[in-house]
């Protein structure tokens, strides 16, 4: 295979955990959450300067992960403990991010090119599958459990949820902060695999994040949970591969990253409503020719009974 393609391959399994927790936030609880450009970045760096100051990586990467859950928790309590809208909820946590980010790192950029990191010795493709599938399986059996499916019925309906005197609350705060865990996790993997930190690398991961949704739904479908994780994460993959394929366009610069992510996402969004309409409009065809044939079986039958009368 050639070297761009495994590198496309590292990368989506690299966010395939942060895409697996806008999935969250996004089709289960049905709720714009922003954070995420935030506590991507609170993960990677929390990572960087833990392995910086001689920390385990593995320990590192843990401690990534609670940061994440705190952050997601703080978002969850400023929409259901505050009332505040839940899209700017996530933007004013995300704001708040990036000042308490550079308070983590202590400046804007740490290097971790001569640090030892969990895939030191190891390659991403070897590790990462194997930590991807896990986290993979293990969200398919939290979401059968019976918190998980407080979790589903709560994105679906939290008003007859509540009737049954559920606290849609404290689900919403887990939730939201369980998404922010995964995407602080892969943040800092992330930083560990390229061997740097830096204070924007969230920049724009909440709109990765949703073209890896889109795009797994679209191609692979969403039919049950386990389908749609798969999906998830099949959908990171494919992402980065359609992006290192459009990198590769000779009058495209990997300035225009951005731009193609953002068309990506809208070709995404409009293709399943291109398709239904397609299919519809084809089913209206069959249905039209099926009236049409049975109205000149109708006539003859008509006229061969005129004609024997």
């Amino acid at each position: 295979m050639p070297s761009w393609f495994n590198g496309a391959i590292e990368l989506g399994l690299l966010y395939a955990l942060m895409a697996l927790g806008v999935y969250i936030t996004f089709r289960i609880l049905d709720f714009p959450d922003l954070t995420v450009d935030g506590s991507f970045t609170t993960g990677a760096g929390i990572a960087a300067v833990m392995i910086s100051h001689g920390a385990e990586p593995w320990l590192a990467t843990l401690a990534a992960f609670g940061g994440g859950l705190a952050a997601g928790a703080l978002t969850g309590i400023l929409h259901t403990k505050g009332k505040i809208n839940g899209l700017l909820s996530g933007i004013l946590m995300m704001i708040a991010l990036y000042s308490i980010n550079l308070r983590i790192m202590g400046r804007p950029n740490i290097s971790l090119i001569r640090e030892e990191t969990i895939f030191t010795g190891v390659s991403v493709l070897v590790i990462m599958p194997i930590i991807v599938i896990a986290i993979k399986l293990l969200l398919d059996m939290y979401f059968r459990t019976d918190q998980g499916l407080s979790l589903r019925a709560t994105g679906d309906n939290a008003r007859m949820i509540r009737s049954f005197g559920a606290n849609t609350d404290n689900t919403k705060i887990v939730g939201i902060s369980l998404s922010n865990g995964l995407v602080a996790l892969s943040g800092a993997m992330v930083a560990q695999q390229g061997g740097f930190a830096d204070i924007s690398m969230g920049i724009g991961m909440i709109v990765i994040g949703l073209a890896s949704v889109i795009i797994g739904e679209a191609i692979f479908g969403a039919k049950s949970i386990f389908r749609a994780t798969l999906a998830v994460v099949l959908g990171s993959i494919v992402y980065r591969i359609i992006v290192a394929i459009a990198l590769r366009v000779e009058w495209l610069k990997a300035s225009d990253l951005k731009l193609i992510t953002a068309v990506i996402v809208i070709i995404a969004l409009v293709f399943p409503s291109v398709r239904k309409y397609m299919k519809e409009k084809s089913n209206a065809r069959r249905r039209s020719a099926q009236i049409l044939a049975k109205a000149a079986e109708a006539s003859v039958s008509t006229r061969r009974m005129t004609k024997e009368g």
